[in-house]
């Protein structure tokens, strides 16, 4: 290791994805001399177009959306100080259910062993130490998320000799009416989760808090992570988010949690470090 850096790879799914769940520690450890290797497994077509035209609305154009967005994640990852910046550019699937998920060159629709096989060259070349993705069902359900899952799961099983630290993201459950109460301070319409933290009309997602494994304060980069966000901001779904200003922002989404899935450091739980047990 002595001839590296310490090297981070945040495997996500769309455009902006690398914000919003990862933001922070892609900042934090940036700062700290961790090499950070963003992967980004989608071109985001279906994400908004121009004043939030919805993709199958008169207006959307998904070549247009997708170098918009590539833009977008460019300047997001100057801001966070990723170092490599790796596409696959397979097609964006859209949500569960649409009809882009069969498209063709769909990520959805791409065979798990197609995918692994390019990120385990990624793997083999960057050798991270920590590999951070979403856990088996994407947390919320998304297919592009599932499939990000699916495919790192695998390119790990091709690269057996690099044994990298894991981490899926995932989010407290007793943040959740925390962020219900934002949310519609601020205008958005969000009804107020069950008393375990899990909203009943939406897929599972988020865990209690004694199952989550490694809390990061991020708090010293909120800043940087909300410019990272204000990068996508062609998304109407971040615009909430940007609504707060950095001082709420920051208080809300200032740690990030994952849990930990594999292990070789024997580094003590719960941690506060993605590195523990690595320097």
């Amino acid at each position: 290791m002595a001839d590296r850096p310490l090297t981070l790879m945040a495997v996500h799914a769309h455009p902006d994805d690398e914000a919003t769940s990862t933001g922070g520690v892609l900042a934090r450890y940036a700062a700290e001399g961790v090499r950070t290797v963003l992967v980004t497994c989608t071109d985001g077509a279906c994400g908004d177009g121009p004043g939030g035209v919805k993709p199958g609305e008169d207006g959307h154009d998904p070549a247009a959306v997708a170098a918009l967005r590539r833009k977008e994640l460019e300047v997001s990852c100057r801001v966070l100080g990723v170092d490599h910046l790796e596409m696959l550019g397979y097609a964006d699937s859209g949500m569960m259910g649409w009809p882009a998920n069969h498209a063709p060159g769909s990520f959805w629709s791409t065979p798990v062993a197609d995918g692994a096989a390019r990120l385990a060259d990624l793997m083999l070349r960057y050798r991270p130490d920590v590999v951070v993705t979403y856990d088996e069902n994407g947390f919320y359900g998304h297919p592009d998320h599932i499939q990000a899952n699916r495919i790192t799961t695998a390119a790990l099983a091709l690269t057996p000799d690099l044994a990298p630290k894991v981490y899926w993201t995932t989010a407290p459950r007793s943040m959740m009416r925390r962020f219900g109460e934002v949310m519609r301070e601020f205008g958005a319409d969000w009804e107020a989760p069950e008393p375990d933290g899990q909203d009943p009309e939406l897929p599972p997602f988020g865990l209690p808090d004694e199952e989550i494994t490694t809390w990061v304060d991020t708090t010293v980069f909120g800043g940087r992570k909300y410019d990272a966000l204000l990068a996508h901001s062609s998304q109407s779904e971040n615009i909430f988010f940007l609504r707060m200003g950095r001082e709420r922002f920051t208080e809300l989404m200032g740690v990030e949690t994952f849990v930990r899935v594999r292990d070789t450091t024997g580094a003590a739980l719960p941690e506060r470090d993605l590195f523990a047990g690595l320097r």
